[in-house]
């Protein structure tokens, strides 16, 4: 090959490596502008959602909040002042059937969202109203229905128990310290109201006591 020849193919491949190179640096930056691209609509996406989600669980709260402070229709409360709350070892004879205050023994039923199917003594289920529970009875007169529906409530709600009282007036009662309500139905929206305005609630004695590891029933 003649030094002509030599030296125009090296300027052809020299022409091509240049070509090469600037195509591989616009891919390079077409690759940083995709990525950099993509990473701003993650983050901010992200950004978003995380906004969104802090918003919503605010909404929630401020709804929660809201519906705390709304009286519950038909609620009958007693002077919390004038509930006794001292801890006994006798049976005690209240006011009110069931029970929404007074003496009490030492010793709670478990009120994790537990369901009994059997009767359980007022003294320990009023220390459990005292930790904040609500207690959810009933009666014959209540509807099967009602019964499976209130217990899949308590079932899934901390702070709360559920037991058959036969003597109560009422189908269906919820009560909690120094308040109770009467309903027929489970599906009453009141039954809704209760539980948010009532677990833990402002009238709790005694707020974050223990609802676990109390008795356990027959």
């Amino acid at each position: 090959m003649s030094r002509t020849s030599k030296k125009a193919a090296a300027t052809a491949r020299k022409t091509r490596l240049d070509e090469m190179r600037r195509a591989q640096q616009a891919r390079d930056r077409r690759n940083r502008i995709i990525t950099i691209t993509l990473s701003t609509v993650i983050v901010t996406g992200l950004v978003g959602f995380g906004a969104y989600a802090v918003n919503s669980a605010n909404d929630k709260d401020d709804q929660q909040t809201a519906a705390a402070k709304k009286p519950v229709r038909g609620v009958k409360s007693w002077d919390a002042k004038k509930l006794g709350r001292n801890h006994v070892t006798k049976a005690v004879t209240y006011g009110m059937n069931p029970p929404v205050g007074g003496d009490h023994d030492q010793a709670w039923m478990t009120c994790d969202g537990t369901v009994y199917t059997k009767a359980i003594p007022n003294e320990n289920a009023v220390q459990s109203l005292e930790h904040g529970a609500v207690w959810v009875t009933y009666n014959g007169k209540a509807g099967d229905s009602d019964v499976a529906k209130l217990g899949e409530k308590v079932a899934k709600t901390p702070y709360s128990l559920m037991s058959p009282v036969d003597d109560q007036a009422g189908p269906v009662m919820l009560s909690a310290w120094g308040h109770q309500l009467t309903v027929d139905k489970a599906s009453d929206p009141r039954v809704e109201q209760f539980f948010t305005k009532y677990v833990q609630g402002a009238q709790t004695p005694e707020p974050g006591a223990a609802c676990t590891n109390g008795l356990e029933g027959s």
